[in-house]
């Protein structure tokens, strides 16, 4: 129902059901975002520094998770670019406690944001090398994998 450019305010309904404090209205909501077409999945672009500041709060995994996915699916712009938003990232790469879809989610959203300057993607590379070690599912090491071959293939090393 809520396909299409003449439905908006039917997402705009849903996303509102994001926000409600039923966890499973609003993990349900979350989830059919991230199964939007597409052309449907534009209209979530106005919504993205609420979606940052959803992220950066957000306490439930599960939530946070989606809205991740659904970050990922947006465009990030060089002028668009949020500083609170990478640290938030690099810290949940770092956390060996959180979830390993999270940590991977944040992995190439610290790239999205990143790759415009080199010295970022430096920190990025760093922060990427630190969790080498340790043991990495094979999701998150996929993730480290891909970004990792960006990073090599944008001639900073």
């Amino acid at each position: 129902m809520t396909q299409g450019a003449r439905n908006n305010h039917l997402k705009e309904k849903l996303y509102q059901l994001t926000l409600d404090d039923d966890r499973r209205v609003a993990t349900n909501a979350l989830w059919v975002f991230t199964h939007f077409a597409a052309d449907d999945n534009v209209w979530l672009f106005a919504k993205y520094d609420q979606l940052i500041e959803r992220a950066i709060t957000e306490q439930d995994v599960t939530k946070l998770r989606l809205i991740l996915t659904l970050l990922l699916r947006q465009p990030f712009d060089e002028e668009a670019i949020r500083t609170d938003f990478i640290d938030f990232c690099l810290a949940r790469i770092t956390d060996a406690r959180a979830p390993y879809a999270i940590r991977a989610h944040c992995i190439k959203l610290a790239y999205e944001q990143m790759r415009y300057w080199p010295e970022l993607l430096d920190e990025l590379h760093q922060t990427l090398d630190l969790i080498s070690c340790e043991p990495l599912s094979p999701g998150l090491r996929s993730a480290w994998k891909q970004v990792m071959k960006k990073i090599l293939s944008c001639n900073v090393y």
